[in-house]
């Protein structure tokens, strides 16, 4: 006689992706929705998209309580030029939402082994704003967003970073030795942001926080750059609790729970 539980298991486990099927032809569905094209009971349909939105595998809009896969299903069948792709889209909101509340040049950076790279930029409106070519790359130790991002690797990474010490001085202000920098990227990670103090360019500050994927992995970073005048005027900790929110808001759509 089958075993029953090994049935219920195939069977939740069928339906399970009879729901992702549903879902992946379109933008985002309701539970009535959902349920009357996939045949199943709505109470059966609530509890298998609780487990998937819990998962991580579907996102739930909390305004209009619909529900469209997420980001972390994308990961699963796209190369780096996707999943950049993916990352600009998810993260473009965010980046305009910072620069209209503070109008600063905010940025979108990933992570190269131990250079960061400039994938997106929304400019400031000032007259004196900062500009950073797209594709640009900067040395992580010395800059917010790579901070933010190097402070998430495993330290058999970092190990590596440290083996070419003494690192460049971009300014009097960079950081050259691994014992300073690790500090620091130890405060990034207890308060949630990093701060680029004129560390890479005279004159110009910067703050940045992490993007993280599903699996708890650096993804990119979020930053805002402006004349470290502006900066120090705005308030450093202000400045990184908006980057970390929206980052953190940016993480939850690429189907992070942390």
């Amino acid at each position: 006689m089958p075993d029953a539980r090994t049935d219920s298991t195939v069977q939740s486990l069928s339906r399970g992706l009879a729901l992702l099927e549903d879902l992946a032809g379109r933008d985002e569905a309701g539970l009535v929705e959902v349920a009357e094209r996939t045949g199943l009971g709505r109470s059966t349909t609530h509890r298998l998209l609780s487990t998937l939105v819990a998962a991580g595998w579907v996102v739930q809009d909390r305004r209009t309580q619909r529900y469209r896969l997420s980001h972390k299903i994308v990961g699963l069948a796209v190369g780096p030029r996707e999943r950049t792709a993916r990352l600009r889209a998810t993260a473009r909101p965010h980046l305009e939402a910072v620069r209209d509340e503070i109008d600063e040049t905010t940025n979108l950076v990933v992570l190269e082994r131990f250079t960061a790279v400039y994938v997106d930029q929304v400019p400031s409106s000032r007259a004196v704003r900062l500009f950073t070519e797209i594709g640009s790359q900067v040395p992580a130790y010395a800059t917010a967003s790579g901070k933010a991002m190097l402070a998430h690797l495993g330290i058999e990474v970092l190990i590596e970073l440290w083996a070419t010490e003494p690192f460049p001085a971009r300014t009097p202000h960079t950081i050259t030795s691994h014992e300073a920098l690790y500090a620091d990227l130890e405060r990034v990670r207890s308060r949630g942001w990093a701060v680029d103090n004129e560390e890479y360019e005279e004159g110009v500050g910067c703050v940045g926080a992490p993007i993280l994927n599903h699996a708890g992995a650096i993804e990119g970073a979020l930053s805002i750059s402006s004349p470290a005048a502006r900066m120090h005027r705005i308030g450093t900790p202000e400045l990184g609790e908006l980057v970390a929110r929206h980052a953190a808001a940016i993480s939850s759509e690429l189907g992070h729970r942390g």
